[in-house]
């Protein structure tokens, strides 16, 4: 079985090409590594019939050893901030980005198989908006199986932030959506933050979430690493 060992790096690069390239070609330990904010850029210029310069092929890191997932951008203002990589030894499980299924920059859904059976992952990058959120709750997608939702969701609050005092309408929202989804939040084995600020005055936070199959025994905890 795939989830006997599967690990999976979840983290926000803030479009930073030289932390991808380095996660890409050090991180070969990980299975799954999902991204929030990764850095587009112009590749080169394509033939066009339209223009005599040429059209910008637009695209983000790619490394020998892992195969990418993204939503391809419409335009300049729709570039995906969600984007992930699968190790290419787990290529025979048919991996697969499910944009019939959800078709958003914010919202990245992947397919894959073992044994026969049908599994999905969703990475997640909810901006100050919370505009992926709200298309979750809004479209209602029925998705099964899905294994883990993670990803940069931008709220804090006192349920899985012990230094915020609050508790927000936003997250009721969240939890709504993951029990729809049969998913429980999970508790990291090293509770610390997950964004240090550089801010003087503010504090660190915790607005990187994982939702995990409920009642899994596979897949059922996850560790902070606190120098990302």
């Amino acid at each position: 079985m795939i989830f006997d060992n599967l690990k999976i790096f979840s983290q926000n690069v803030r479009k930073n090409a030289f932390i991808v390239n380095t996660i890409l070609e050090t991180y070969s330990h990980f299975d799954i590594i999902l991204l929030q904010e990764p850095p587009w850029s112009i590749i080169h210029t394509i033939p066009s019939s339209t223009c005599c310069k040429g059209e910008a092929l637009v695209g983000s890191s790619n490394h020998p050893n892992w195969l990418s997932f993204a939503r391809l951008p419409v335009n300049q203002s729709d570039y995906p901030r969600v984007m992930a990589y699968v190790n290419i030894h787990l290529s025979s499980f048919c991996f697969s980005l499910q944009k019939n299924i959800i078709n958003h920059k914010d919202i990245l859904l992947i397919l894959f198989f073992s044994n026969n059976v049908c599994s999905f992952i969703m990475n997640i990058y909810s901006d100050l908006s919370h505009s992926a959120l709200k298309y979750l709750k809004d479209t209602k997608v029925n998705i099964n199986n899905l294994l883990i939702m993670t990803g940069n969701f931008n709220i804090r609050d006192r349920f899985w932030d012990p230094f915020f005092p609050h508790h927000l309408s936003i997250s009721d929202d969240l939890f709504i959506i993951a029990d729809s989804f049969n998913l429980e939040l999970s508790t990291p084995t090293n509770p610390v933050p997950t964004r240090y600020s550089d801010t003087a005055g503010e504090s660190n936070s915790v607005i990187n979430l994982m939702f995990l199959c409920n009642g899994s025994s596979k897949l059922n905890s996850h560790i902070i690493h606190p120098d990302w």
